[in-house]
């Protein structure tokens, strides 16, 4: 039996994307959830207000010589959307190990620095936008973005002793907040003689230095990054220690979220979570 959440396309969306002559192959990462079609890679969307909303950004925003984004693909009737599928353009590259996690830093320091202006959006509610309660929409039932309120104190913690120890380290964090990359690791590519590029944004209006708290927590914890290169990793970033405490947080409590928190995970992460509290 096929589990629909991870069906292929249609050949009606391949055809609204301008790509049906070409048979979609998965691809790896993206949860098992991603396809590319010719020049078009094709993943799931977000909910409307989300997809929308950053494929208005992407598809103006200015490169650098320090980073470039994937451009949005519209449908042939002019949308971002087509039945539940989003589509973007396929960029060369390949993916960073767990010697390139500086490189993968600074690209996601660059593009912070290029949506730094940008407003926040309704969609991820709070003050100045159309939401100011303690609500997300249409990200209400997403496991990460309930962990990212939860590693804020605007939501309520998971009982766990990882968990306690993690909170019981909270301090205010005085650094502004804008928009953020969420998930940098495993979602930079690089490609010789050309920028890296950034790709598979889940924003989040945080302190920039948080992009570079959650790869370098996920270098350490899940990459085989020594321990000792994680203080390193955040060089003139502000609040360095207490980003990385919440970055932690927001992983250990998305994994409760997602179900996976196990005795063998709470050992995994127990040599960072002592390092940092």
């Amino acid at each position: 039996m096929i589990d629909a959440d991870r069906a292929a396309p249609s050949p009606e969306v391949l055809r609204a994307f301008g790509v049906g002559e070409s048979t979609p192959e998965p691809l790896p990462g993206g949860r098992g959830l991603t396809w590319r079609a010719g020049a078009v890679v094709l993943r799931p969307h977000d909910g409307a207000a989300e997809t929308d909303w950053r494929s208005g950004v992407l598809t103006a925003l200015a490169h650098t010589r320090e980073f470039r984004t994937p451009r949005p693909v519209a449908t042939r009737e002019g949308s971002w959307r087509a039945d539940r599928w989003e589509a973007w353009e396929w960029l060369p590259g390949a993916h960073a190990d767990e010697t390139r996690v500086e490189d993968v830093i600074r690209a996601g320091d660059a593009f912070h620095r290029a949506v730094a202006g940008l407003a926040r959006p309704g969609f991820l509610g709070g003050p100045g936008t159309s939401d100011d309660s303690d609500r997300t929409g249409d990200r209400d039932g997403n496991a990460w973005s309930r962990a990212d309120r939860m590693a804020w104190g605007e939501r309520p913690m998971p009982r766990d002793p990882s968990l306690d120890r993690l909170v019981a380290a909270f301090r205010p964090v005085q650094a502004p907040s804008q928009l953020v990359h969420g998930d940098l690791l495993g979602n930079v590519l690089f490609a010789d003689g050309r920028p890296p590029a950034v790709i598979d944004w889940p924003p989040y209006w945080r302190p920039a230095g948080l992009g570079a708290a959650i790869a370098a927590v996920d270098a350490v914890c899940w990459h085989a990054v020594p321990l000792v290169r994680l203080e390193g990793l955040g060089d003139g970033v502000a609040e360095w220690r207490q980003l990385l405490v919440r970055a932690l947080a927001f992983r250990v409590a998305t994994l409760h979220q997602l179900g996976v928190w196990d005795a063998a995970a709470a050992e995994l992460h127990r040599p960072v979570i002592d390092a940092l509290v």
